[in-house]
């Protein structure tokens, strides 16, 4: 459809890893297991939504998580046309993340189970290592 894929996730990572006040921010709170609260997520939204990429629509993944985020939407006039939701198990939630690979040069992600690569633990392409990000892992 040409419209853009919004994950408040892949945003907050992004700034992780580019060490921006919001991502250190950001960082303390999921390394401790937490959520990011709704002001910081609800920024990053409002922030992406301005994006020329956006002006023919786009898909929210993973937003909104609360009924402040969705009111804060509502309020700034933002439209929902459609809303899916998927009902997942907590265990096979926990089972899926926990499985989940990723090599970081290229963001492949692979499961150890569902779609393992090749040689375990390796990239398929490069051979380089795989790793399991924090915020997949079991405990948090």
């Amino acid at each position: 459809f040409g419209i853009p894929q919004i994950s408040t996730g892949d945003m907050l990572r992004a700034a992780v890893k580019a060490g921006t006040p919001l991502g250190i921010e950001a960082k303390k709170v999921m390394d401790a297991g937490g959520l990011v609260s709704d002001d910081i997520i609800i920024g990053l939204v409002k922030d992406r939504l301005q994006q020329s990429d956006c002006k023919n629509g786009y898909l929210f993944d993973g937003f909104p998580r609360t009924i402040p985020q969705a009111e804060a939407m509502k309020d700034a006039g933002v439209p929902i046309d459609y809303v899916l939701e998927i009902d997942v198990p907590f265990d096979a939630i926990i089972e899926r993340m926990s499985g989940r690979r990723v090599h970081v040069a290229s963001g492949r992600t692979y499961h150890v189970k569902y779609n393992p690569p090749k040689n375990e633990g390796q990239d398929d392409e490069t051979g380089d290592p795989l790793i399991q990000r924090d915020d997949d892992k079991e405990e948090t």
